[in-house]
């Protein structure tokens, strides 16, 4: 992360004649992409004032009050005056960047300035107010683009409790879906699912570490690309596990999240996962009409067939695949998936002792808590803190270092059985480009007593690994979204946002969130 200081746009008091709260235009904001919304600001027919206000505006009318979605906990206080500054420097001719003057809401476990802590959704972290843009924001910004706020998001990354509900946190309540509201968004990245959904922000920026990008996009019915691990850098992002955390863009369009990931997975000095960082790429290219044309994408079945509902729907967009021109592998299997998870598990524990305790240590003195352990005393002198039990972090900080014979097991284990003989040797044996699954089962009913009731998804394999997933919209069950995701090897983001794009295209079924209140 670079240290810099940080200068608030100052826009002239001259401006407050040419921008006021009313409305220049008349435009509708609702579902646009940021194409549409560039284009839209170059026909002279909205202002990047008009565009904030208008998702500052939806914000105001349906994140706490309305339909009381709970998906934002912070606004970036500053979001005119820098929209106002983005139109002047426009009128001057210096537009600089592709997300220039767009909205964009990032996580709540995000590093930014701009007046917002960074909370994890947590109430220790309450004073977390960081002297540092993450890197990724930087690279948000040096695009062009506002963080008009921080969004809600399952407290710690769903790493504290045994029994969670997807989409709670103690700072910011619970999360609901803009589809069904009394179901649930899925998690942990469920507020920067539902920000996008409700049109509270162009797009978002969310956190993986298992299936917490895909499976709030998928139950959105939102575009979600979980890169390659260390694709995008971590710095600045609260951690559960370097082996598996990985930052991405979760939009309404493919376009839109080739767009986020061109100018995100830029290389950072301080992100070591990669010997060598691949550098820039413009995943722009790979936006092709004809993505799926020759491409072999294989079907494992054991990863696949979770859910009946799901699978009749997988069933249907195969049929797609194969009319664009894609070769279908079916049958296949993924091996040793048991094995795998519990070696996930064990390395998350060591992970998130380990990582978190890194982070703790370089928070401002205003954060009490400096290590997990001091998490963990905190939560229980706090009397607030009593919807769910913290099972997760205990288990966390009696492990001992990442040196521990039994972490190193697990890593090695990963290596050969989810990396060596698991994706690549199946994608290797059968020349597959992808492998593609149902990204989860429909929107569970929200549970704040006996937490989630998942029935399945098909993020592990993958999140394992450290290897990218794209899930694109599929179909709806009921009025609830469904998911499919395409996964590939390290370093296949292009191949699979072709494919991605080439479904899309093909079956464009995304419709916007109708707020209903049960389909019960």
């Amino acid at each position: 992360m670079h240290k810099h200081g940080h200068t608030f746009y100052k826009a002239p008091i001259a401006l407050g004649v040419l921008f006021s709260s009313f409305y220049l235009h008349s435009a509708d904001f609702n579902e646009k992409s940021i194409s549409q919304l560039h284009a839209l600001v170059e026909g002279n027919q909205a202002s990047y004032q008009e565009i904030n206000q208008f998702y500052l505006d939806a914000i105001a009318k349906n994140n706490k009050q309305g339909f009381n979605l709970n998906a934002v906990i912070s606004i970036n206080p500053h979001t005119l005056e820098q929209a106002k500054q983005k139109d002047l420097l426009r009128n001057q001719g210096q537009v600089v960047g592709p997300l220039f003057g767009m909205p964009i809401i990032v996580k709540d476990n995000i590093n930014t300035l701009d007046g917002m802590a960074t909370t994890a959704g947590a109430l220790a972290l309450a004073n977390n107010y960081s002297q540092n843009d993450a890197f990724l924001v930087e690279k948000l910004k040096q695009a062009g683009a506002i963080i008009i706020g921080k969004a809600n998001l399952s407290e710690w990354a769903n790493f504290r409790s045994s029994i969670s509900s997807s989409g709670w946190s103690d700072v910011g309540g619970q999360a609901k879906n803009p589809y069904v509201l009394n179901r649930t968004p899925c998690g942990s990245s469920s507020g920067s699912a539902v920000a996008v959904a409700a049109n509270f922000a162009v797009a978002a920026i969310g956190t993986e570490t298992d299936g917490s990008i895909t499976c709030p996009a998928s139950h959105t019915s939102l575009v979600g690309i979980k890169p390659s691990v260390g694709l995008i850098s971590r710095s600045g992002v609260v951690p559960l596990s370097a082996s598996q955390d990985s930052p991405g863009p979760m939009t309404r369009t493919v376009a839109d999240a080739a767009l986020l990931l061109t100018v995100l997975a830029q290389p950072d000095p301080k992100e070591t996962t990669f010997a060598t960082h691949p550098g820039y790429i413009d995943y722009r290219q790979f936006l092709k009409q004809d993505g799926l044309k020759g491409k072999r994408i294989g079907i494992a079945r054991n990863i696949s067939d979770f859910n009946a509902v799901s699978t009749a729907a997988f069933n249907q967009a195969l049929s797609v695949l194969k009319a664009q021109g894609a070769i279908i592998i079916d049958d296949l299997e993924l091996p040793d998936q048991e094995a795998l998870s519990q070696a996930e598990f064990d390395v998350l524990l060591y992970d998130f002792k380990h990582d978190l305790n890194q982070y703790l240590a370089q928070t401002p003195k205003e954060v009490s808590v400096k290590t997990l352990e001091q998490l963990i005393q905190f939560n229980q002198s706090n009397t607030d803190l009593t919807r769910f039990n913290q099972a997760l972090l205990t288990m966390a900080n009696e492990k001992t270092d990442l040196t521990s014979p039994n972490y190193q097991q697990a890593q090695t284990l990963i290596e050969l059985k989810g990396r060596k003989n698991g994706i690549d040797a199946l994608m290797q044996a059968h020349q597959l480009d992808a492998i593609a699954a149902p990204t989860n089962s429909p929107a569970w009913v929200i549970d704040t007593i006996n937490g989630d009731h998942f029935a399945g998804a098909s993020s592990a394999p993958s999140a394992i690994a450290g290897y990218p997933l794209v899930t694109v919209p599929m179909s709806y069950h009921h009025e609830l979204p469904l998911g499919i995701s395409f996964f590939g090897t390290r370093l296949s983001e292009g191949k699979l946002i072709e494919i991605a794009y080439g479904f899309e295209q093909a079956n464009p079924i995304r419709q916007a969130a109708k707020f209903i209140p049960s389909i019960d």
